[in-house]
């Protein structure tokens, strides 16, 4: 996946001068991005890995805003930082790090769900902050960096085992502008200087990261990548062909684009369909296996911590809110079939608007589009199940309402069961998750969800 890497590889452990329970609770796998500055040396020694993700305590970084807000902002906003805009290479960016879950059952057990289950969430909160750290080796000191989107997020081969794991990932993508796509991976660890086999690779995914300026908190360049290998080009076009197929879906929004012809036959004939059960004087009945997607909305809502705070102290990391709308968009799934899930993917995601430290999150998950899928000789029925989370954050005095993204997963069940939209607003839901699963089947054709070999023994959740 990575066309070549920087011998720096890291344990993610606690000091050993903090028990081990102490440390991993809560901060379980927090990352301080001043550490991932070092050489590779230094990297590779045991004490470069920090417990706690943010640089300041909460107590100190609100004395430092109080005070900062008795500066005169004029006087403040004349400060400019000057930063390192030299092309960089795609291994200056390059990371990789050991997730010791075999070797340590503390470790593990903050990874673990009831049933000793991986928590695949978990695992999304350390991909988001991967990113960050690798964002933060490309653009060097000076800027902010934040999550922008999360592009599709993929389960190339089921994980089977405990095992440790290896997460790498580098900065792919980068004109000179303020976004940088930056891919990951995470795959079975593997002795230092082995490649990873294909089957060793578990998840593979790309963020769009946005670099801001501390200050302003306006967009700042970064530096541009220099593309040398034929492996190096591939990766700068793929992800140059990511960043235009996120425009060409946002032209294909039902906001800018109504349902066409071959949708709204599919919408009568759904409609017409579901009159004729409702008509007493026509023998049909509806199907066993049929849901109304009302019925299978759930909800939560939950005040925003500053536990959860990313390394800027007063927005939410986000990480935070994949692991929430993920474990939402899995209880969705599994309340709608009465089976258990196993993820596929999630599609690009935009994160449209920070969530504060202190605000009221509030998500909303809804089942979305249903299609069967056939496995070459099972006769058991499987479905995917494509789930929409929308994310909405209030102050807690429920004042404005704003949407703070929409991210659609989809699920495997081993189940035949379809959802059944109703009303104008459930069938342009429905238009619109049909159209990201055929944009995902044109995308990578060759991906097929056979991938997930075993249903039921795979330990990923």
């Amino acid at each position: 996946m990575f066309a070549s890497r920087r011998s720096a590889r890291l344990r993610l452990s606690v000091p050993s001068v903090l028990p081990a329970r102490t440390a991993i609770a809560g901060q379980r796998s927090c990352i301080n991005v001043q550490d991932f500055h070092s050489s590779p040396k230094q990297a590779g020694s045991r004490a470069t890995w920090m417990p706690m993700r943010v640089k300041t305590p909460w107590i100190d970084a609100l004395s430092m805003r109080r005070e900062a807000e008795k500066i005169d902002p004029q006087s403040s906003g004349q400060q400019t930082i000057k930063r390192d805009l030299t092309p960089k290479k795609m291994s200056d960016s390059f990371y990789s790090a050991i997730l010791p879950l075999a070797q340590d059952k503390w470790l593990l057990d903050s990874y673990l769900n009831a049933d000793g289950h991986i928590r695949l969430g978990s695992l999304l909160m350390d991909l988001d902050a991967f990113s960050g750290v690798i964002a933060a080796r490309h653009t060097g000191d000076g800027v902010s960096t934040v999550t922008a989107a999360c592009d599709r997020i993929t389960i190339e081969n089921p994980l089977m085992e405990i095992c440790d794991l290896e997460l790498s990932g580098q900065c792919t993508y980068a004109t000179g502008r303020s976004s940088m796509e930056i891919s990951l991976q995470i795959t079975k660890a593997r002795p230092e200087g082995v490649e990873a086999k294909p089957e060793d690779v578990l998840i593979t995914c790309a963020f769009t990261m946005v670099s801001l300026d501390p200050i302003t908190k306006l967009p700042v360049p970064v530096p541009p990548l220099i593309v040398e290998s034929e492996e190096e080009k591939r990766l700068y076009a793929k992800g140059e062909e990511n960043s235009k197929a996120k425009k060409a879906l946002r032209t294909r929004s039902l906001l800018q684009k109504a349902p066409d012809d071959e949708e709204s036959n599919l919408i009568h004939s759904m409609w017409t369909k579901e009159m004729s059960y409702l008509n007493p004087q026509i023998a049909t009945t509806r199907p066993a296996n049929q849901v109304f997607m009302s019925d299978t909305v759930l909800k939560s809502a939950m005040i925003m911590q500053p536990q959860d705070r990313n390394r800027h102290n007063f927005m939410i990391f986000g990480g935070f809110l994949l692991k929430q709308t993920f474990e939402l968009a899995f209880c969705c799934a599994a309340s709608f079939a009465h089976a258990r899930p196993n993820f596929v993917a999630l599609d690009p995601s935009t994160f449209e608007n920070p969530v504060p430290v202190g605000s009221v999150l509030y998500l909303r998950a809804t089942v979305s589009y249903t299609e069967p899928e056939e496995r070459e000789g099972d006769s058991t029925k499987y479905t995917k199940v494509q789930v929409r989370v929308d994310s909405k954050v209030r102050d807690v005095e429920h004042g404005t309402k704003k949407s703070t993204g929409m991210f659609n997963y989809t699920f495997l069940v081993e189940k035949d069961v379809q959802v059944m939209p109703k009303g104008y607003g459930e069938f342009m839901l429905w238009t619109d998750a049909r159209r990201r699963a055929q944009n995902a089947a044109a995308i990578d054709p060759a991906h097929k969800l056979s991938a997930l070999r075993s249903i039921k023994d795979s330990v990923t959740e």
